[in-house]
């Protein structure tokens, strides 16, 4: 007897949860703070910080997730030591030209043109004038240097930091100097002035 009615009162318990159940309705949540978190604005005041406001500086000496310093300053005398000093770390077994020249196409291309030859299409419509091909006698392109313009932008063009990762950038250098040398210029550090 005391099997059957504890079968019965288990009966009844799965049938009103069962019954309560609205397929056109959210069911009940448990714990409803873990789902709705309290939304905080970024430039609000806020109690739980010092200086009072929800939008933190990095803590010093940080540096983001996929990216690594870069202490070359944005100067002319900084664009001549990248020109004369750096190079790319990638191994030639780490080159990727077909992932190369799609960067290149998103990035690059636009105002460069595809070939390098400073015909791309905002140039050709004449909404920038004025970009160099690669293997203009005038231009002296190194890896570092194209790295250097890349990072922070030289003139009227912007820097692709943010856009890049230091990767990506290198696999655009590789591909910039693959076009310099396909037009003709040298791939070497010493070209002329």
């Amino acid at each position: 007897m005391k099997s059957l009615f504890k079968i019965t009162l288990l009966m009844v318990v799965l049938i009103s949860f069962a019954s309560c159940k609205k397929d056109s309705r959210p069911n009940y949540q448990f714990m409803p703070n873990m789902y709705e978190s309290v939304g905080y604005e970024t430039y609000s005041e806020s109690d739980a910080f010092k200086n009072g406001v929800e939008a933190q500086l990095p803590a010093d000496g940080t540096i983001a997730r996929g990216h690594d310093l870069y202490e070359i300053e944005n100067t002319n005398e900084g664009y001549e030591l990248a020109k004369a000093t750096l190079t790319s770390p990638l191994e030639a077994s780490e080159i990727d030209e077909v992932r190369a020249g799609q960067l290149y196409g998103i990035y690059c291309g636009v105002c460069h043109g595809n070939k390098g030859d400073g015909q791309g299409n905002l140039v050709k419509r004449e909404k920038i004038l004025g970009v160099p091909s690669y293997d203009d006698a005038g231009r002296t392109l190194t890896p570092g240097s194209i790295y250097h313009v890349i990072y922070y932008g030289r003139n009227a063009m912007g820097s692709y930091a943010n856009q890049l990762n230091e990767e990506e950038r290198w696999q655009v250098v590789d591909y910039v100097m693959k076009l310099k040398s396909e037009l003709g210029g040298s791939q070497t550090v010493k070209d002329s002035i």
